[in-house]
C-alpha cells in the first residue's frame, strides 16, 4: 500500500485543502472508500487513531480520507462554505489523480458522527454517485443537536451557520431525516446503506429515529447496535466491517 498526503486546492472553498489516502500498489484503477471524520477531527484522524491502512491492504481497496472542517458536509448559507461541493469536488480530484475507479459501483463514502450522517444524507442526495454508504454513530439531526447546545457552538462553529440561518427548520440538503424522505419520494435506486452506533452512544436516539424512518420510508439498509459508546474504541472496532460491506458492493472476493 501506498500512504498520501496530498494538498491541493478547492474551487468551492476558495483555500488551499488536505486529504490523506491509502492506495494499493499496482497500476489500478482501484475501487475506494471516502471517508469523513467527526466534529472535533480533520483528514488526519483515521489514520492516526485506526489501523485503516492494514484494514484497507487486507481488502485489496483504496481509503481516501477528506476534510470538512465542522460544517456538516452542506453547502453553508451566507457564504460560510460550500462544502459538500468540495466532498464531491474532492473525490473527482482524487479519482484524476490516483488512478481511483470512477463508476458509482466502485464508490463509496462513509464516516463517524458528523461525518457519519453526512455521509449518508450526501448518498441520499446523489445516488447515482455512490454505490454505498455508511455511518459510524452518525449524527443524524442536526438542528436538534445545535438547539440543545450553547449559544456559542451556534454563533461561532462553522456548522452553526446552517442553525444561524434557519433555525431547527433545516432544508432538505441539510437534513438527513428529510433527505431520506425526499429520496424514498424520487424512486430512484439508492446506495446500499450500512449504519451501526454503539449502546451507549449519547447519539444512539438520532440513530434510532433514523433507522425508523428507512424502515417506514422502505429505503433498504442494515441496522446493528453494538456495545460501546461515541469513541475511537469502537469506531476501530467497527470500521473493518464496513469496509468489508462496500468490498462486497464492489463485488470482490473476501480475503482468504
Amino acid at each position: 500500500m501506498s500512504y498520501l498526503q496530498i494538498r491541493y486546492g478547492s474551487a468551492p472553498l476558495g483555500k488551499a485543502c488536505s486529504l490523506q489516502a491509502v492506495v494499493p500498489d499496482g497500476p489500478g484503477p482501484h475501487p475506494a472508500v471516502y471517508l469523513l471524520h467527526g466534529l472535533s477531527d480533520d483528514d488526519s484522524i483515521w489514520q492516526r487513531r485506526t489501523s485503516i491502512e492494514r484494514y484497507a491492504e487486507t481488502l485489496g481497496i483504496a481509503v481516501v480520507m477528506l476534510d470538512g472542517a465542522k460544517s456538516f458536509y452542506c453547502d453553508l448559507p451566507n457564504g460560510a462554505g460550500d462544502y459538500e461541493r468540495h466532498i464531491l469536488e474532492s473525490i473527482a480530484t482524487c479519482e484524476r489523480l490516483l488512478r481511483l475507479r470512477p463508476e458509482r459501483s466502485a464508490r463509496a463514502i462513509g464516516g463517524l458522527s458528523m461525518g457519519g450522517g453526512g455521509a449518508i444524507r450526501i448518498a441520499l442526495r446523489h445516488p447515482q454517485l455512490f454505490g454505498s454508504a455508511h455511518s459510524h454513530s452518525g449524527l443524524f439531526d442536526p438542528a436538534r443537536y445545535f438547539a440543545a447546545g450553547p449559544a456559542k457552538m451556534r454563533k461561532d462553529w462553522v456548522g452553526g451557520a446552517l442553525f444561524a440561518a434557519f433555525g431547527p427548520r433545516l432544508p432538505a440538503s441539510a437534513d438527513p431525516f428529510k433527505q431520506a424522505r425526499a429520496a424514498a419520494r424520487a424512486g430512484k435506486p439508492l446506495p446500499a446503506l450500512h449504519i451501526d452506533c454503539g449502546s451507549e452512544d449519547f447519539l444512539l436516539d438520532h440513530n434510532r429515529r433514523f433507522h425508523a424512518l428507512l424502515d417506514r420510508l422502505g429505503i433498504a439498509h442494515t441496522y446493528v447496535e453494538h456495545p460501546g459508546a461515541h469513541g475511537w474504541d469502537y469506531w476501530d472496532r467497527h470500521i473493518p466491517a464496513a469496509l468489508r460491506f462496500h468490498a462486497q458492493a464492489f463485488g470482490l472476493k473476501p480475503a482468504t
